[in-house]
Formats: C-alpha cells, sequence, structure tokens
C-alpha cells in the first residue's frame, strides 16, 4: 500500500510538473485526425499480481430450450450434450497450456450427481416455466463426468467445479434456509478422487449470496456450508498434495454480504469469487454505446476496490477471482458480445480487475449463449477468444501503475512481460475517427534507453475488418485469424517496430505492445 501511495504522488508531481508540456504535445496536438498521448509506466513496485493462469472461461449446464427474449442461442453447448470430439475444441483450450474451466452457472444448484449411492433417477433437466429457473432438476451420469475428465487432462485444463448448495435446503419467502446437505456432493468428490481425476478448485453455489438470483443464502449459513465443504475436501484427500481450493459464493457483489461472509468463513475458503454482468440486459439495443463509453467502463472499478479492501482488512488469506462475467446478461446479444466490439468491454475488464489484484478472470463463457469465445455451432473463435489468448501470452503476473496523459478514449494497462524481459502494455482505442500516437514515458528503467541498436518494439494491432465492430473477424496487424483445416489455431505474429518511435494505435483497434530493452525494479 505504502508503495501505491508513494506511486501515486510521483503520478501527480509528475503530471503538474509537466503541464505545460502535455497540454500542448499531448492533450490538444492534432493533425487532422491524429492526436499525441503519453503512457506513464511506474516501475518500482507492482501494484497488483494474477495467477499465471489469469485466463478462465466457463462452461455450463443450460439445455438447448434455454431461450431469452425469443432467441434461442445455447445449442449443444451444454456440459451434458457438448461434442467433446471437436477438434477445435480441444485445440482452443490446448492453446492456453493451462486454461482455467470453471464448471458451473445457474442450474448447478439443482444438478444431482449420478454416483452410485444416489437414489433419484438419474433424468436430464426438463423445460418447466412453474420451476425455479424454468427447469425441472437434472442428473450428471458418472459416464458423462468420466467423458469430460478425458478432455480436461487432454486439454491440459484446470477445472474449478461448481457445486450443488441448495442441496437439502428448503426454500422459504425467497430465503434458502438450513444447513446444506453434501451427501450427494461427497460422494462426487469420493467418486473423483477414486478416479484419480484433478480437480484446481471446488466451488459451492451459484449466485446465492447477497439478494441472490431467484433464491438467497444468508452469509452465516454460506459460512458454515463452506466450512463443511473444507472438512470434506480435507478428508477425501487426505495424503494428496496439493489439495484443490475451496471457492465461494459465485455471486453478484454485496458489501455488507462478502464482509459478514469472509469474516464468519474464516479460513474455509481459499478463493472468493464474484460475477459480473455490468452491461445489463442482451437485449439492450445501447450496448456498444456503453462498451464505448469510459464512464461507464470505469464504473465496475468500484466493486474490484471494495472487494480488494474488505480482503486486506480481514484475518484470511483468501484470494480474490471473477468467477463468472459475459458482461450482458440473459446470454449476450448477437454481434455484439459475440463480435469485435466486445473485446474492448473484455480486455478493459482483465486489465481494470489485475490493477486491483483479481487473481484470475472467468469469461462466460467457453462456448454457448452469445457471448462465447468459441461459435456455438462452428466451433471457430470469435475475437474475443484472440484477444484473451494474446492477453494470456503477452500480460506477465505482475501488474504496474498506469497513467495516461491524453484524450479519455485511450485505456492503458501495462503488465511486466510474460516469460521474457521488458513490459507489456495494452493500449484500447475507443474513439470512432482518430489515431494516437502514444509515447512511453517508464519510471524506475534500470536500463537507460540510448536509442542505438535497441532491439524491436513487438507490437500485435487488433482491428476489425473496415471498422465494422459487428464483425466476427479479428484481424491481427491486418492479417485476418482463422483455424486451418486441422482445427489449430493460427500463429499469433508481432511486428516489429523501431523503439525510438511512438505506438500508433488506430481508430476503434487494440495493440498490445511488448517492449524487451527495459529492466524495471518491479519487474527484477
Amino acid at each position: 500500500m505504502g508503495c501505491l501511495i508513494r506511486l501515486l504522488g510521483l503520478c501527480l508531481w509528475m503530471y503538474l510538473a509537466s503541464l505545460s508540456f502535455i497540454s500542448v504535445g499531448a492533450m490538444c496536438a492534432r493533425v487532422g485526425e491524429v492526436e499525441k498521448g503519453i503512457v506513464l509506466v511506474h516501475g518500482k513496485c507492482a501494484i497488483g499480481r494474477i495467477d499465471d493462469d489469469f485466463v478462465c472461461a466457463t462452461l455450463d449446464w443450460w439445455p438447448p430450450q434455454k431461450c431469452d427474449y425469443g432467441k434461442c442461442s445455447w445449442g449443444h453447448a451444454s456440459l451434458l450434450n457438448l461434442d467433446l470430439n471437436n477438434k477445435i475444441l480441444l485445440n482452443a483450450v490446448k492453446a492456453f497450456s493451462s486454461m482455467k474451466i470453471r464448471v458451473g452457472g445457474t442450474l448447478q444448484d439443482k444438478v444431482i450427481y449420478g454416483t452410485e449411492d444416489n437414489r433419484e433417477p438419474c433424468t436430464p433437466f426438463v423445460l418447466n416455466a412453474n420451476e425455479m429457473f424454468g427447469f425441472t432438476r437434472g442428473c450428471l451420469p458418472m459416464k458423462r463426468w468420466d467423458e469430460l475428465n478425458s478432455f480436461f487432462q487432454k486439454a491440459g485444463a484446470k477445472v474449478i467445479f461448481g457445486l450443488n448448495e441448495l442441496a437439502g435446503k428448503s426454500i422459504k419467502s425467497g430465503f434458502a434456509v438450513g444447513p446444506w446437505n453434501y451427501t450427494n456432493a461427497e460422494s462426487l468428490i469420493r467418486y473423483t478422487v477414486r478416479k484419480k481425476y484433478h480437480i484446481h478448485g471446488w466451488e459451492l453455489g451459484n449466485e446465492l449470496c447477497g439478494h441472490g438470483i431467484g433464491v438467497s443464502v444468508a452469509a452465516d449459513q454460506y459460512a458454515s456450508d463452506v466450512a463443511s465443504l473444507r472438512k470434506i475436501v480435507q478428508n477425501e484427500y487426505r495424503g494428496i498434495e496439493p489439495k484443490p481450493l475451496v471457492i465461494a459464493p459465485g455471486g453478484f457483489f454485496d458489501a455488507d454480504w462478502f464482509k459478514e461472509f469472509i469474516s464468519k468463513s474464516g479460513k474455509s475458503a481459499d478463493v472468493v469469487t464474484h460475477h459480473i454482468y455490468n452491461l445489463g440486459p442482451g437485449v439492450d439495443d445501447h450496448l456498444i454505446e456503453s462498451i464505448l463509453n469510459p464512464s461507464r467502463l470505469d464504473g465496475e472499478a468500484d466493486t474490484f476496490r471494495s472487494l480488494k479492501g474488505i480482503l486486506q482488512n480481514s484475518t484470511n488469506k483468501a484470494k480474490s477471482w471473477v468467477g463468472e462475467a459475459g458482461g450482458a446478461y440473459n446470454s449476450g446479444h448477437h454481434l455484439v458480445s459475440d463480435a469485435f466490439v466486445y473485446s474492448f468491454w473484455y480486455l478493459d475488464q482483465l486489465g481494470m480487475s489485475a490493477v486491483y489484484d483479481t487473481r484470475t478472470y472467468c469469461r462466460q463463457s467457453l462456448i454457448g449463449g452469445n457471448y462465447g469465445l468459441l461459435n456455438t455451432s462452428t466451433f471457430m473463435p470469435n475475437p474475443d477468444y484472440y484477444s484473451a489468448l494474446l492477453w494470456h501470452r503477452l500480460m506477465g503476473q505482475r501488474v504496474l501503475l498506469t497513467t495516461f496523459y491524453g484524450t479519455k478514449k485511450i485505456r492503458t494497462y501495462a503488465h511486466c512481460a510474460k516469460e521474457s524481459k521488458g513490459v507489456t502494455i495494452l493500449v484500447l482505442n475507443l474513439d470512432s475517427s482518430t489515431t494516437v500516437e502514444v509515447n512511453v514515458d517508464l519510471k524506475f528503467n534500470k536500463l537507460p534507453r540510448s536509442g542505438v541498436h535497441e532491439p524491436a518494439r513487438r507490437e500485435y494491432h487488433l482491428t476489425a475488418p473496415e471498422r465494422n465492430l459487428h464483425s466476427q473477424i479479428m484481424l491481427l496487424n491486418g492479417k485476418i485469424l482463422s483455424v486451418n483445416s486441422a482445427g489449430e489455431i493460427p500463429p499469433l505474429e508481432p511486428i516489429y517496430v523501431d523503439s525510438t518511435k511512438p505506438i500508433t494505435v488506430g481508430p476503434l483497434s487494440i495493440v498490445f505492445a511488448h517492449i524487451p530493452n527495459v529492466i524495471l525494479a518491479a519487474c527484477s
């Protein structure tokens, strides 16, 4: 915290000392539709950390009959019917080397596990408008669980499985009361251990915290239920290390509820998860305006900041994750949440959450709905898939404080480079007509830049064809990204630019810039 305060003080001093320069050279300089700006990267110490496998995606339970606003967008993307033999699906996950996959969603609290000691029929979800969430209870057969784990192993995925928190509870006036009946969940965990399936984390419940979606569980009862899960994990994984993480509550942030839950759960939870759908309903026709509005994007910072503060002031050592984030709820919006424009929201979320020490960010969804990283029908990667993959390969674990001087339509984030020297800067240009030339100012650089024989900067420019925000095609440095006939993910190659030149960010474009020829104190 002391480091952050000092860096903010330095930032203010730099700003005041250079006002005359910035006002002319950055904020007001225009040649036609070109502006200049400065990105100041503070390299003395990191202000946050992310997991090496920060990028995460979800797989959901929704059957084909799940429809929103008269449109049914889930197809065969459910955990129960997804084609696990599809080559593109396998290669898309393998490309991340160790992608976290969160298995869960709204219907997880209505799932029965078809273990040997389960006495109920193992039947699929059935559409029923009179049931909570619009479906009856459904069952996960152990044969399907075996198939899923075979896929996860082949893909190198780290699995987070969401358990049914409503088991054994009675519903009274919108509240689920009583202790968690963990018998069926314990049976699934025991089966999983016996089969030697690797589970990275067990998460309890989905969107039952605070006011809840459909129904809610009181914070003190939730803390007690998580303690029960902790005991099960300790017992069933006795002699096995590392043990899976215990994760909760997987819902929308409510400061009072989260504060009580974190206080009363003690050391039971390793990770505290929250969900984000800050753009509103998928049916909204003004989603693009929200995505390109800097003030709207800034709004979610309050959630990250508040949760970080609660965790810092608690006695436990739980970490914060975004357990599910789709931006626009009710399955998103076709040709918005599965199109190029969504990368502005998505990458801004990744950058912003990392600043506030969020260790993992799970995107809803890997496939399914209108917000999948992969197309629900063809499995072809949507633009956000490539944005996520570039982030994963370029942005390291240490987060750097970054300040941009210039137009408010530019968003910037910086991390120590991943698995290489230097720093990687992410620049988002929300402006539809202005090119911005971004000069980079690195503070606490141990290797002064001489301008002679410097290694070239590696740049990755992401654009849509003809700046069509609704396009489902992503261009990298002007070339279309697409899988080949074998279903292989294309290479993501940079262009090389003179490090002494500014980063040129075109209208409605995104740039990752890896600067290798620097040694920042924070990255040493």
